[in-house]
């Protein structure tokens, strides 16, 4: 008897919930955008795609250990926890903050485990996939802040002050570790190093925004925020150069971590514009939310394709 096929999500890396990242953070620029209806057309996928690698997180997690403890020591396992909080501010904006709420308690109930045992097994010279210790760490600022805004709960709102600050310092570690020499190998993931900043710009903006801080301690958050987001758009311009002189065609699966950094800078631009009132950032942010776009169905073209190769 010929022994069925697995059905192709169980073979996925965890550097596949980057996809998800990709997905959500794409849903989140089309809502602040006004393109409603679209913006669902990329929540759907996003949510099935989360719902299928987290049922695989658990069915490893509980019947092949080995192979979770592997993966798990590796950074593209804090994907679980970025994906979730993501997802969790779509379904914030949607006014769903209870199910906000069972995501951002998920998350930040994975993400010490997760974090301590990536960083362990931390090297002298990583691919971009270090960056995601921060993203994160950024992404439950992001969440948490984005629930407060909403008026569930002020005290959120130092809590994310606490993630951001963590968060840093932790893009900081991971800076020490990266290795420069992926601008011109990497496969995709050199891109987090910019997405990292702005998922922190975005964590910033979200906080800048907040009624609880005022005087000095919201122009430090403005200020926080143009800083990071100045860093995010010259990482982007760095990466892009580098792109355009050493062309890597082909899909791989951490292709989705390029196109997620696209999609949060374009986002961080969006929510910086509304925090500090600078209409250009806005015009920048609906530009670079467009090319994430195209990004986004260029890469699942790819991932439809490898899949269907298999």
């Amino acid at each position: 008897m010929t022994r069925q096929a697995a059905p192709w999500w169980t073979e996925l890396p965890p550097a596949a919930g980057a996809a998800v990242m990709a997905t959500a953070i794409i849903s989140v620029g089309l809502h602040l955008n006004g393109a409603e209806a679209l913006s669902w057309a990329w929540l759907a996928p996003a949510t099935v795609l989360w719902c299928l690698l987290a049922r695989d997180f658990v069915r490893r997690l509980l019947w092949e250990r080995d192979r979770w403890s592997h993966e798990a020591d590796t950074p593209p396992a804090l994907t679980a926890v970025a994906a979730t909080t993501v997802l969790g501010t779509r379904f914030s904006a949607l006014g769903q903050h209870a199910v906000a709420w069972a995501l951002l308690a998920l998350a930040a109930a994975i993400w010490p485990g997760l974090l301590i045992t990536v960083v362990r097994h931390w090297r002298r010279r990583m691919p971009g996939a270090a960056f995601l210790v921060c993203v994160a760490t950024q992404g439950l600022a992001v969440l948490a802040a984005t629930l407060s805004l909403a008026g569930e709960g002020e005290w959120l709102a130092p809590a994310a002050l606490v993630a951001l600050v963590v968060g840093l310092i932790l893009y900081v570690e991971a800076l020490g570790h990266f290795d420069f020499r992926q601008l011109r190998i990497g496969a995709g993931d050199q891109w987090i190093g910019g997405g990292a900043l702005a998922i922190s710009a975005l964590a910033a903006s979200r906080l800048a925004l907040s009624p609880v801080w005022t005087g000095a301690a919201h122009t430090a958050l403005e200020t926080t925020t143009l800083v990071l987001l100045g860093l995010s758009l010259a990482w982007c311009a760095v990466l892009l150069v580098a792109e355009t002189r050493w062309p890597r065609p082909g899909y791989d699966i951490r292709r989705w971590s390029t196109v997620f950094p696209v999609g949060m800078t374009a986002v961080a631009a969006l929510s910086t514009a509304a925090a500090t009132e600078i209409d250009w950032l806005h015009t920048l942010g609906q530009v670079l939310l467009w090319i994430a776009v195209v990004l986004w169905l260029l890469t699942l073209m790819g991932f439809l394709h490898d899949i269907g190769t298999r």
